[in-house]
Order: structure tokens, then sequence, then C-alpha cells
């Protein structure tokens, strides 16, 4: 049997719907965008005060930014991740010069990126599966300690290198 017969040759070569099941169809990740960024704009009325309306058309631009990153995405003939597409975007679309970038910057400008990415990673660490808690399980008390070590080392590394940076004046 040659390797063009297997099934996964075969199943590489023909689009199912079995295949394709892992991508979500883009009014699904719209729909979700328009939650996250509502979600967004209550967090940065929250943390800075700043009205939902006043801070809405540089939500707007930032939905709009994601939106053309995720079809690039998905219509690129090769694979870039869609952060890297809607960063690309956004960036472009911040370029002093790029017609419209001053009033981009003006509103995006209105609006707290801790504040708004805090409720959304928020929910990335509570995100857990039960097969993560399985895991978690059968791992046992070890990984704690490991666990405890490897972001007390993350802290100190980070201590340090500051504090490089800081007495060395950048």
């Amino acid at each position: 049997m040659s390797i063009e017969n297997t099934p996964t040759a075969a199943a590489s070569e023909v689009s199912t719907p079995e295949l394709d099941a892992g991508k979500t169809d883009i009014l699904t990740t719209c729909g979700l965008l328009v939650v996250v960024c509502a979600l967004g704009l209550i967090a940065n009325w929250v943390a800075t005060g700043t009205s939902p309306l006043i801070a809405l058309p540089g939500m707007i631009i930032l939905g709009l930014c994601s939106v053309v990153g995720i079809l690039l995405t998905r219509s690129m003939p090769f694979y870039l991740p869609s952060v890297a597409w809607i960063s690309l975007v956004a960036i472009i679309v911040t370029i002093p010069g790029v017609p419209g970038a001053a009033y981009v910057v003006e509103q995006v400008s209105k609006l707290n990126f801790v504040a708004m990415a805090s409720p959304i990673l928020a929910y990335g660490g509570l995100a857990l599966t039960s097969n993560e808690f399985k895991i978690a399980r059968s791992s046992g008390w070890k990984i704690v300690i490991v666990a405890i070590c490897v972001m007390f080392g993350t802290y100190m590394g980070s201590v340090v290198i500051a504090d490089l940076v800081l007495r060395l004046g950048w």
C-alpha cells in the first residue's frame, strides 16, 4: 500500500465539514467580538470614568482592525496567526502619514488597554476544562511546588532585568 492510498493522505486533499469543524464561521467570530468590545467599554468606563459613548469610536476602530485581521488570516495563502494580522493592521492604520492615522490615535487613546484586558485575562485564567482538572489531580502536590518556583523565578528574573535597565538609564 502506497502513501497516496492511506486515509491520512486522502483526507488532507479533500475538504470536508469534519476537517473544517475547527474553524468557526466569521459571523460567530464577529458576534463574540461585539461581546468582547462591549465588555471592554464597560471595563474602560469603570476604570477611567470615560463614558462608553466617548470611547465607542475607538472601540469600533479596534473592532474593525480585528475583523480585517481575522479576514486576512482566513484568506491569505500562507499561515500567520490572527493576532499577527490584527497587530499588523492596527500598526498600519496608526503610522504617521497614513490618511486618518491622527484620528485613529486620538480615538483609541481614550481607551485604557489594561482595564480592557483585565476581564478577558481573568476569563482566560478561569476557563479550565475538565481534562485540565484531571491532569492537575493526577499530577499531585509536587506540581504546585513546581508552579510556585516557576512563578517566583519569572518574577525575580523580571525584577533583575528591570533593575538593570533602570540603572543603565534607558
